[in-house]
């Protein structure tokens, strides 16, 4: 039996007219339509900013009355720090003293590890990895440093191990303090910034000239460029690490009375403990990477080996010491990295009986070695690699440079890169009226960040042309362009492969280490042997050096998407290539958006490195600076690299909206 229900009447209703909307409840709803349609705002105020340029100010390059020549008064400077170098009192009592001690540490640890000899060196840097991170990367030390002997790299080796280690313990020192004084100080975070910026960005080549002015060609100089290098990474993490310290911990620490001091040392610098390591880690990965450059300069070791072959293109002797720098990036990156997961820990049971074990093993090993007389690597026990290498590598020239049929050769392939894409791209950006360069950088930077963000990179690249070198920063550009393009096609479709599949992200770890770890200079030795001199061999050895990066963060944001979101679209029968860009891609924009930015760092690190190989414009101008001791080219266009990774950072690397536009997109 069932009942039907019978509808209620309709209730009598009123009507009440809408409270009119006031300033305070229209607010947020204009803001939100203000950033639903950012993008269409942005581009009318450009379209219409550019009628009215055509029309008032026409075209041209960067007019020479707005450029300031500041050759006059570097060669000034220049010439005062050869006449004074030996006389004046700031050289005197003070820089060669500096000079001093960087001679003399580097000699005394180079001493040490000669008279440790290379079985106790071995020993020692098996038993350091066997405590910090166990048997495997004890024996992966090992097999390192015994790498470096059967390669005939021995002493060389030694040479740059002695010179890292007085560079990192400086950088670590000079990055700590800065570190702390940005971590403890607003007003000095503000001021240390754009100091940061500026020693991270600025290519070596620019920096080591002044640096040959001041100390001369020899170990002091190559030390203490590579410092300006590396401590920037310490500096930033340990500032990080401070400003990141538990609030909780520290209010907890002020409330029994702990000065600042002991709130310092109790409280924020154990807390900031693995930040501090990981700067460690990132100065020695960053001062490894300076051991070719610095060569230039006298450094010695390694990296003079490397650079000698690059001037005899000789990719069989480079491979031969560009192997030992892989291999002690590899081994410290390993140490440190494993290190840094055991802060925190409790110590294990007789811990200290075993780093004394590992010290008195260390001893006798050394001893042994100077009572047998077995102080350097053997002869005998040394491998010949590149004879192979150069054989291979001549059969790749001769069978892969030109006259492959129907794919031709890797000389057309250059050839039509720099015909079909550099050279259209540079003469386009050079055609550009100069004010329409400037229009679209800062359109493009509030497209994705602030004002702030637009005015900086605004102002960045019209430094460039106040700099007077307007014509080659966009052939710069250009070449950056091309390759950050190349970059992003092959680096986003590895990183999404490397993600999706275990078994290829396995198989690619190590290739990814050995391309990211190896010497910039080693890239460009087979690159110019394959693809000749040029802009193309240039843009090459760039995309080689920055895929690294682009796969491992690409693969980083895909394979880090939240579960349940896959799970969900699972569920609602979506394909895999419906997962894929719908919901990996989307979710994964942040890493995405970080990869680009890191690319373009990157490849224009490469591309000033390439002016050795016929990049030319401002990577040329940097290098030519160094060569002839002209220290207002070299700085003039290592300034205006500085303006362009500036305005390339900023364009490329979105910054935090305002909560209310970002909720309202």
């Amino acid at each position: 039996m069932s009942a039907t229900a019978t509808p209620a009447p309709p209730r009598p209703t009123t009507t009440t007219p809408p409270a009119p909307a006031t300033a305070t409840d229209a607010g947020p709803g204009v803001l939100r339509g203000l950033a639903r349609h950012r993008g269409r705002l942005i581009g009318a105020g450009a379209a219409v900013a550019l009628v009215l340029g055509a029309v008032l100010l026409g075209g041209g390059s960067w007019p020479t009355s707005l450029a300031v020549d500041l050759s006059g008064p570097l060669e000034r400077t220049s010439d005062w720090i050869i006449d004074n170098r030996d006389g004046h009192p700031l050289f005197l009592y003070f820089l060669g003293h500096v000079s001093n001690a960087v001679v003399v540490s580097v000699r005394a640890v180079y001493l040490l590890l000669l008279a440790l000899g290379w079985a106790g060196v071995t020993a020692a840097a098996g038993l350091l990895a066997w405590r910090a991170a166990g048997v495997r990367l004890a024996l992966t030390s090992v097999a390192a440093f015994g790498a470096c002997g059967l390669l005939g790299m021995w002493v060389p080796t030694m040479q740059t191990l002695a010179l890292m280690v007085v560079a990192v313990a400086a950088s670590v020192l000079l990055g700590g303090l800065l570190g702390l004084a940005a971590g403890l100080s607003d007003r000095m975070d503000r001021i240390l910034r754009p100091v940061l910026d500026t020693m991270q960005v600025l290519p070596a080549f620019a920096y080591l000239l002044p640096v040959v002015l001041v100390f001369g060609i020899g170990v002091p100089a190559a030390v203490l460029a590579t410092v300006v290098y590396a401590a920037p990474p310490m500096a930033r993490l340990t500032a990080l690490g401070l400003r990141g310290a538990d609030a909780g911990v520290m209010e907890a620490a002020a409330s029994l009375g702990a000065t600042g001091r002991q709130r310092l040392l109790t409280a924020r610098l154990p807390l900031a403990r693995k930040e501090l390591l990981l700067g460690v880690n990132q100065s020695i990965m960053m001062a490894l990477g300076m051991a070719v450059i610095a060569s230039v300069i006298g450094a010695g070791g390694l990296g003079d080996r490397v650079y000698q072959a690059l001037a005899s293109v000789d990719v069989g002797a480079a491979l031969a010491a560009g192997v030992p720098i892989v291999l002690l990036a590899v081994v410290l990156d390993r140490v440190t990295a494993a290190a840094g997961e055991r802060l925190g820990t409790a110590p294990a049971h007789g811990s200290r009986l075993r780093w004394a074990v590992a010290l008195a093993t260390t001893a006798a090993v050394a001893v042994a070695g100077r009572l047998a007389d077995r102080l350097t690597w053997p002869d005998a026990w040394t491998l010949d690699v590149a004879e192979p290498v150069n054989t291979a590598v001549d059969w790749m020239t001769a069978h892969l440079y030109s006259g492959v049929p129907l794919v031709g050769g890797t000389a057309d392939w250059a050839a039509g890169f720099t015909t079909w894409v550099l050279n259209p791209l540079r003469d386009g950006l050079q055609w550009l009226p100069w004010w329409s360069v400037l229009l679209t950088v800062g359109a493009l930077a509030l497209l994705i960040g602030t004002w702030r963000t637009a005015v900086t990179a605004v102002l960045a690249m019209a430094a460039i042309g106040v700099l007077g070198v307007w014509g080659p920063a966009l052939d710069t550009l250009s070449q950056v362009l091309a390759a950050v393009a190349v970059t992003l096609l092959l680096g986003v479709a590895l990183g999404i492969a490397a993600a999706r599949s275990t078994r290829l992200g396995r198989a690619l770890r190590p290739v990814l280490d050995v391309f990211q770890t190896m010497p910039q200079f080693v890239y460009l030795i087979p690159v110019v042997a394959l693809f000749g001199v040029g802009r193309a061999p240039a843009v090459a050895a760039a995309v080689v050096y920055a895929l690294p990066a682009v796969v491992r963060i690409t693969a980083q944001g895909v394979r880090g998407v939240d579960p349940a979101a896959m799970e969900s679209s699972r569920s609602l029968g979506a394909t895999g290539r419906q997962q894929l860009f719908q919901v990996q891609l989307p979710l994964a924009r942040p890493a995405l958006l970080l990869a680009v930015n890191q690319g373009v760092v990157l490849v224009l690190a490469v591309v000033v490195i390439g002016g050795l190989v016929g990049g030319g414009a401002l990577g040329y101008d940097a290098v030519f600076g160094l060569a002839q001791g002209d220290l207002a080219t070299g700085l003039v266009a290592g300034a205006a690299i500085v303006c362009l990774g500036l305005t390339l950072d900023r364009v490329t690397q979105p910054t935090r909206r305002r909560h209310l536009a970002g909720k309202g997109a």
